[in-house]
């Protein structure tokens, strides 16, 4: 059965850098799940599993835009360090998380001071040429109250 709008979808996945490093893979681990057509996914990867069927393994080069979106220059902001959340002591380029009207964000210290850190809210990842390895592993047709609720239920989905 050819992937379409409003199936749910079970994913394996490797990202590699522009060298082809890896940076993070789902292996050995529960697959990915989401409701496809219902803005869950990236672009460049729900439009690259659009058609697939279970069993199909393919890589992928999206443009950044359709990834984690293109690095926008002078994306600082200044911050209270008690709202850096992931580590007691902070240096530049640590990772941290901080909690926006959107929800968490990952961003990146620039600088840190006693009270204020300056960081970059770009996503760590903005801008990179990546590479997503797949393998489609489940589909099935969504049910009712999972494309009521925008997302996919059960095991690699949402638990209410």
């Amino acid at each position: 059965m050819s992937i379409k709008d409003d199936m749910i979808v079970q994913f394996n996945y490797t990202l590699r850098d522009e060298k082809g490093e890896v940076i993070e893979s789902n292996e050995g681990r529960d697959p990915i799940a989401y409701l496809h057509g219902h803005d869950n996914m990236m672009p460049g990867i729900e439009d690259a599993i659009t058609g697939k069927e279970v069993g199909d393994k393919f890589s992928v080069t999206p443009p950044a835009a359709d990834t984690y979106g293109e690095r926008q220059e002078g994306a600082e902001q200044r911050v209270s360090v008690k709202h850096l959340v992931g580590a007691k002591v902070w240096k530049p380029g640590m990772a941290a998380m901080v909690q926006t009207e959107q929800g968490q964000r990952q961003v990146t210290v620039v600088k840190v001071g006693k009270f204020m850190a300056t960081v970059d809210v770009n996503h760590p990842l903005a801008g990179r040429e990546l590479t997503f390895d797949i393998e489609v592993v489940g589909t099935r047709d969504a049910s009712d109250e999972e494309i009521a609720h925008g997302h996919a239920h059960g095991a690699g989905g949402h638990h209410h």
